[in-house]
């Protein structure tokens, strides 16, 4: 099952209610993924030279305090964060790479949900309406956000293995369907540097993007490729800094619809997790193609 929600704004006046209309999507969603729930929101752009990185704790006593006044002095380095629920965002003048390595050495018990220069991950186990109530997302601002519902069939339910799915700077990935080449694929992108948090094959297929990214590929190319070197039926939405994309797998067995208005795109599952959004009774709805790539981005129109 599993259920994907995603709403690009191409009206900047709706930015400040992003969080407020996409709550209602996400949560439409509980049916298809009542287990654990997620989101990732674009916005609060750092500056070049900065990185923003979420942290989540699986420990609610967790304190963070005292783990930020010791990142700041191993780092020596500017840092602005605030703490959201068992989540942390962090704002660094430094390079990516030194603040994971301080970031492992005073507590490894952390996990990165992600890191760039605009993206925030959280997530965790729960209805979609507890984690939405957790974070605080109808007060979230933001340009676009991509969410995802899970009903756990490959791995275990937990925090780690809720979507979305970062493993490259501003990249991320939510995924309904399944995979069959995953495991053999792991393997090979470990052997090429990629590392892997949990068994989700989600996972697996977004580790995989960011291999292709970094050969040189444009998103396009990352996502053509996948639909020869990735087995099994899925529908994946992917998150970046500027914009996302929708594609499905050649068969599009997996359910998926888009709507587009001069003032956002949005895509989900079913159609009922967009009756919620304005004029909706106005849009332009389809199905999106088999193995056709779907993306918007602030440099340019729908493709």
């Amino acid at each position: 099952m599993c259920g994907i929600v995603g709403l690009y704004l191409k009206n900047p006046a709706l930015e400040s209610q992003l969080g407020k209309l996409f709550e209602p999507m996400l949560e439409s969603m509980t049916g298809r993924g009542p287990d654990s729930a997620g989101f990732a929101i674009y916005g609060d752009e750092v500056q070049e030279g900065w990185v923003k990185l979420t942290l989540q704790s699986t420990d609610e006593a967790f304190i963070w305090d005292t783990f930020i006044a010791e990142l700041a002095t191993e780092l020596n380095a500017e840092l602005d964060w605030f703490t959201n629920a068992t989540a942390a965002v962090i704002k660094v003048k430094a390079d990516e790479d030194t603040v994971r390595t301080a970031i492992t050495k005073l507590a490894p018990q952390l996990k990165i949900m992600s890191a760039g220069l605009s993206i925030e991950i959280l997530k965790g186990m729960g209805l979609p309406a507890e984690i939405s109530e957790r974070f605080g997302l109808s007060k979230m601002k933001g340009s676009h956000i991509i969410g995802h519902t899970r009903m756990a069939t490959e791995s275990a339910v937990t925090m780690e293995g809720s979507h979305p799915f970062s493993t490259g700077a501003d990249l991320c990935l939510v995924h309904n369907g399944s995979l069959s080449n995953h495991a053999r694929l792991r393997q090979e992108l470990k052997r090429e540097g990629i590392h892997f948090e949990t068994d989700n094959d989600t996972e697996v297929a977004a580790g995989y993007l960011t291999w292709r990214l970094q050969q040189g590929d444009s998103l396009a190319q990352a996502l053509d490729n996948a639909l020869d070197d990735l087995d099994g039926f899925f529908t994946f939405a992917i998150g970046t800094k500027d914009g996302f994309a929708v594609i499905r797998d050649p068969i599009a067995c997996k359910p998926a619809v888009l709507a587009e208005t001069d003032d956002y795109v949005a895509m989900a599952s079913e159609y009922q997790a967009l009756a919620s959004l304005p004029n909706i009774d106005k849009a332009r709805v389809w199905e999106p193609e088999p193995a056709t790539l779907y993306v918007w981005e602030r440099s340019k129109d729908a493709a």
